[in-house]
């Protein structure tokens, strides 16, 4: 769809928890790119750029900080305020900018600017070596430069940084994570749901007592996006039957049992979907999977392979995986890797059964970041 087409995407409405939405950096470097561009091939400058949303449908107007030539004709810098809503994010407030130029290639080439880091440990959604610019934002940058100069293979090097990214990244587990120089630029929506706040988490209690309304049987709860396509096309459950709690998993658990004892009943099947790196974290005894309150999920994911019998050296892999997505790939040639996810998720429904035994069953089903299931199940 043309951004002719699209609708507008109105950041003046709020998110169902009455919360304000915001930009991811994502769209706040792909507005740059776009201001940039239009600057350099068109020598138009711009107050407000709208920029076309992953989702194929709406658009999004993003103001325009600061545009400067840095090398007249040739190369172009501009700049956008980060603005998160109401979510708590240490980008929040940070100047994101994108510096670009011709180059001879004929295609899109991405680099990290200062205080835009680079990965280097695999597990992660970009390559070793590959500035950390996740892959959607990638793609959201391609359409801007399509959008502006068409399809005509000219090609452009685009340079993505943030000022002051270094001291940020520093507060987030970038460092854990082997991405170095700075922050990551995220998002799979272009839009920041404010999802992590006092609010929220009674936002959800609201859509649980939804959900488990007039006797409904079967739920279920999503830490994220991840599972959701699952719990529509496969479980076919209806959207106000499905929960997306965030990292919120306890306050979820404890929030049924507190909804289904004061109606004085019980559910036959709660599901739950979504990433290991989210859910495997109980196996640990984490309940609030948000990354400040929480390790990372590896150290139970490896003791659990030592104790079904996989070879030390296999262990120490998994355990020192800077993320669970690097110790899926680690297990992926295993021919027992489904064997061995179902029994994360068999541990996983187990220790949340302890928490909500007014649930007859729990049935915990764990996707890897492209929406591919662990587990082989029948």
């Amino acid at each position: 769809m043309s951004l002719a087409e699209r609708q507008p995407f109105d950041l003046d409405v709020r998110a169902l928890n009455g919360l304000r939405r915001g930009r991811t950096t994502g769209s706040c470097a792909t507005a740059a790119v776009k201001a940039a561009l239009r600057l350099l091939l068109q020598d138009v400058r711009l107050s407000t750029v709208d920029i076309s949303l992953p989702d194929g449908v709406h658009y999004l107007s993003v103001p325009i900080q600061q545009q400067a030539w840095l090398l007249p004709g040739e190369a172009v810098r501009a700049e956008v305020i980060k603005d998160g809503g109401d979510d708590p994010d240490n980008t929040h407030g940070a100047t994101i900018f994108a510096e670009v130029r011709r180059n001879d290639a004929g295609v899109v080439r991405f680099f990290a600017g200062r205080g835009v880091g680079t990965a280097t440990l695999p597990g992660l959604r970009v390559a070793v070596g590959e500035p950390a610019i996740n892959p959607v934002p990638r793609q959201m940058m391609r359409l801007a430069v399509q959008e502006v100069a068409g399809r005509d293979g000219q090609g452009f090097d685009l340079t993505i940084g943030c000022e002051n990214g270094e001291v940020i990244a520093a507060k987030t587990f970038n460092p854990r994570l082997g991405i170095v120089g700075g922050i990551s630029i995220l998002g799979t929506s272009g839009i920041v749901e404010p999802m992590s706040l006092a609010t929220w988490i009674a936002s959800v209690e609201v859509y649980i007592r939804v959900a488990l309304a007039q006797g409904q049987q079967c739920v279920a709860y999503l830490p994220g996006k991840i599972g959701r396509e699952f719990a529509r096309d496969v479980l076919q459950l209806p959207d106000k039957n499905t929960v997306q709690i965030a990292n919120f998993l306890g306050d979820a658990l404890d929030f049924t049992e507190r909804v289904l004892v004061e109606d004085r009943r019980t559910l036959d099947v709660l599901w739950l979907a979504g990433h290991p790196g989210k859910l495997a974290k109980v196996i640990d005894g984490w309940w609030d999977t948000h990354s400040s309150k929480s390790r990372m999920a590896m150290g139970g994911v490896a003791r659990v392979a030592a104790e079904v019998g996989y070879a030390p050296t296999m262990v120490q892999q998994i355990e020192q995986a800077n993320t669970v997505e690097a110790a899926m790939d680690i297990l992926r040639q295993e021919p027992g890797a489904p064997a061995f996810w179902r029994e994360i998720e068999h541990r996983i429904a187990a220790l949340v059964h302890g928490r909500v035994p007014s649930v007859h069953r729990i049935e915990v089903r764990l996707f890897d970041l492209a929406g591919n299931l662990l587990g082989e199940h029948r």
